[in-house]
């Protein structure tokens, strides 16, 4: 990026943080959210009655800020309007659902898909296809109605499903990766990547233990 384009993009931001219309735009993303967080609240509420947890660790929000938004359509090549923001960003609202076991993670996206005013843009599942680094997440883009005074609207929100030990190793592995001088190391891939693999199967482990707990509680009943 040249030095002119990173006054044009700084001065960007400035105007976007000011502008009426923008504040506008980013509180229906926030309402979107809202909208989204209940749904997810009220079925671990559900699931949670014929057991003894709640499915759901944490439920995480965030909005994408003007510096990342902008820097991913210029990066993209997209216009620098509010229209083209809509049209491509489809992960400015996002949220992230910590459970405690992958089966877990399969309901809640079946409960939350099926729900009639829920439309499932995109979906991405690197758990059962993991990146090449290691990293596993089941990512959904939905498409939920904000109703405003002027009549709903239809707002995308990604929604990321991880277990602890993803959110765990994906945490880390975000903050390693900026460390340039660390990440050249050749056998640090390699032994992430060994990590993501061993946090997988102690997913699977513990979600078995859980199964076999159940099984032995049914058979004392």
């Amino acid at each position: 990026m040249t030095e002119d384009n990173e006054i044009n993009v700084k001065s960007m931001i400035e105007t976007l943080k000011k502008s009426s219309v923008y504040l506008e735009v980013f509180n229906e993303y926030r309402c979107a959210i809202m909208e989204v967080e209940t749904k997810l609240k009220v079925l671990d509420m559900e699931m949670s009655m014929d057991r003894e947890k709640n499915p759901i660790e944490t439920i995480q929000s965030r909005l994408k800020s003007p510096e990342s938004i902008l820097e991913k359509m210029e990066r993209k090549g997209y216009p620098l309007t509010l229209e083209s923001m809509r049209k491509n960003l489809m992960d400015i609202a996002g949220i992230r659902v910590i459970c405690d076991y992958i089966d877990d993670i399969y309901k809640l996206e079946k409960y939350l898909s099926s729900q009639n005013d829920i439309t499932v843009l995109d979906r991405d599942d690197y758990i059962k296809n993991p990146k090449v680094n290691g990293y596993r997440s089941l990512h959904l883009t939905v498409e939920v109605p904000i109703f405003l005074t002027g009549g709903p609207r239809p707002i995308p929100v990604e929604v990321q499903f991880r277990t602890m030990a993803m959110d765990f190793w994906a945490s880390l592995e975000h903050k390693l990766k900026y460390k340039k001088h660390i990440s050249q190391e050749t056998d640090i891939g390699v032994r992430l990547k060994k990590c993501a693999d061993q946090a997988a199967a102690l997913d699977k482990e513990m979600m078995q233990i859980r199964k076999d707990i159940d099984s032995y509680m049914k058979e004392d009943e």
